[in-house]
């Protein structure tokens, strides 16, 4: 089976990881800008792109010492090339260009979405395609059909704000810290769901598409009425947007056909009460539910090997001279949405 050096850098995650083609994470190193970044409520590009250049090598270095093989001994460098911060995008695609020229490797440039598009595959081998992925993180929300590696139909996006930039946004009205989503599910915990009457943007549509900007409006509403409590807007807040993914998700469920399971993947799919109530429509809808385990939720260079173990299997490489890109559909040919704004 191939080994697979995976790279990850398109936010404020630095990872290193070795991979094999069976599913054997072999080491895996991550460095984290939580610190850095906390004073100011989110991510800072500039901060984020300088930090990736001090740890990137050092992390190389240390898996793979930890997994126990050389350069020479790796069949491929897979980095991620983006969607992401373009910076730091650029410093682990320089990275993995340098490590493939230098060690005689082919390069494979992940896109980060098929990294975590893909992660629940690498965590379940019973997880064959096609299925219905519900992708959802800080920068992205989306519903698609997963055919198989590099094959993806994009059933629905988020016509304004992504899911997890509004968990973001929200834990910082609140004062809640950061990195948000964490946060405000913490502090939903010690709240009423049903306290703070908050709306549920595009429910019963037609089309599954997402819409979070104006519930991150009426959040700052409702922290400014005075009226309530930080832990019961959190946990209203919550629950609007599960309420939002359950009935997008399961729209789209209905215009899937053939599909074999319901996955979530990204960032947001740690949310303990997101992936309930997802795993409760999966067997409403009698299919079954995959999720990958929280350490690969998360930015991580697992998946990115893993991504590259997949690509590489089917003969996908690509050349040294590739461009890191800050945007990077997995489904380019999607038609736009009505009423999308220029994130989505």
């Amino acid at each position: 089976m191939a080994l697979i050096l995976g790279l990850e850098s398109s936010c404020d995650e630095t990872a290193a990881a070795l991979v094999t083609g069976a599913r054997a994470v072999l080491a895996h190193r991550l460095a984290t800008q939580e610190a850095q970044h906390r004073p100011f409520g989110g991510v800072v590009p500039e901060i984020a792109a300088r930090a990736h250049v001090e740890v990137m090598t050092p992390l190389v270095e240390q898996a793979l010492a930890e997994a126990g093989v050389r350069l020479s001994d790796v069949d491929a460098i897979a980095a991620t090339a983006g969607p992401g911060l373009i910076g730091g995008v650029m410093v682990g695609l320089v990275t993995g260009k340098a490590l493939a020229h230098a060690a005689g490797k082919p390069l494979i440039a992940v896109n980060h979405l098929e990294g975590h598009a893909l992660s629940p595959r690498l965590a379940n081998p019973n997880l064959h395609f096609p299925y219905l992925l519900l992708l959802v993180s800080g920068g992205h929300c989306q519903l698609l059909f997963v055919e198989g590696v590099g094959r993806y139909r994009r059933l629905a996006t988020t016509i304004d704000d992504a899911a997890g930039e509004a968990f973001d946004k929200t834990a910082k009205l609140l004062g809640l810290g950061f990195p948000g989503g964490p946060a405000v599910e913490q502090a939903a915990k010690q709240g009423d769901p049903k306290a703070v009457p908050l709306p549920r943007p595009l429910l019963g549509a037609r089309e599954p598409h997402f819409s979070f900007a104006g519930l991150k409006s009426a959040v700052l509403r409702a922290r400014d009425a005075g009226l309530y409590r930080p832990e019961d807007i959190a946990a209203s807040f919550q629950q609007a947007v599960v309420d939002c993914l359950i009935d997008r998700t399961a729209r789209a469920i209905d215009i899937a056909d053939g599909a074999t399971a319901l996955v979530v993947a990204g960032g947001v799919a740690a949310n303990g009460t997101i992936r309930a109530a997802l795993e409760a429509l999966a067997a409403r809808q009698g299919l079954p539910f995959f999720a990958p385990p929280l350490w690969l939720c998360t930015d991580n260079a697992a998946m990115i090997g893993w991504a590259g173990a997949e690509r590489f299997a089917a003969g996908l490489t690509d050349p040294l001279d590739i461009a890191a890109r800050p945007r990077w559909p997995l489904d380019p040919d999607a038609e736009k949405a009505r009423g999308a704004g220029v994130k989505a």
